[in-house]
């Protein structure tokens, strides 16, 4: 059975992210691929400070009292990794960028584990930073030689309260098709 890990970078455990997150689960866990939900917006992470000490410890990072060192695992054992991630000030949140910069750094050490698996991201902004935040997101799945899926539009939603994604059609319907084709890539890839 294939495995999606679903990771939330925004702080808000039932905002417009999560809903993205779980329209994708939902669909997934319906069509038999295993699904696991990350919480990782909202806790204390600490920054990379590229000590090299991950190369010391493979599959480890130095700091071992935030979930990075477990968030590593889990993506380790995923067959697809899904990161959604609010705006902030036109990129990724503190958590997302860190887990990002961590994670490359530990995987780049340990053998490049994160290799041709798939990774998609999925964004929520209220105007405007959404494509630079989707691109910070890819740019990490490309330089760890993932794959990377795409839809029928942009995987983001116009949203800033808690239930605007359900309200933008557009925006359901992209992540419903995204989700889709992580279903297809992983037959294909398991077949």
């Amino acid at each position: 059975m294939s495995k999606l890990l679903v990771i939330n970078g925004s702080p808000r455990k039932n905002g417009n992210t999560a809903r993205m997150l779980k329209t994708i689960t939902d669909y997934c866990d319906k069509a038999g691929v295993e699904t696991e939900f990350f919480q990782a917006g909202g806790n204390m992470v600490h920054g990379c400070i590229a000590c090299g000490k991950c190369a010391e410890h493979k599959g480890e990072c130095t700091f071992g009292d935030d979930f990075i060192n477990e968030l590593y695992q889990k993506v380790k054992a995923a067959d697809a990794i899904v990161i959604g991630s609010p705006t902030y000030y036109g990129d990724v949140t503190t958590e997302v960028k860190a887990l990002m910069d961590r994670i490359g750094f530990i995987s780049g050490r340990d053998g490049r584990p994160l290799s041709r698996k798939i990774g998609a991201a999925v964004v929520s902004v209220r105007r405007c930073g959404g494509m630079h935040t989707l691109d910070t997101i890819n740019h990490f799945y490309g330089i760890n030689d993932m794959i990377v899926p795409g839809s029928t539009y942009w995987n983001m939603t116009l949203s800033r309260d808690i239930g605007d994604f359900e309200k933008d059609d557009e925006g359901v319907a992209t992540i419903t098709r995204l989700a889709e084709n992580l279903v297809y890539l992983l037959e294909k890839l398991k077949g």
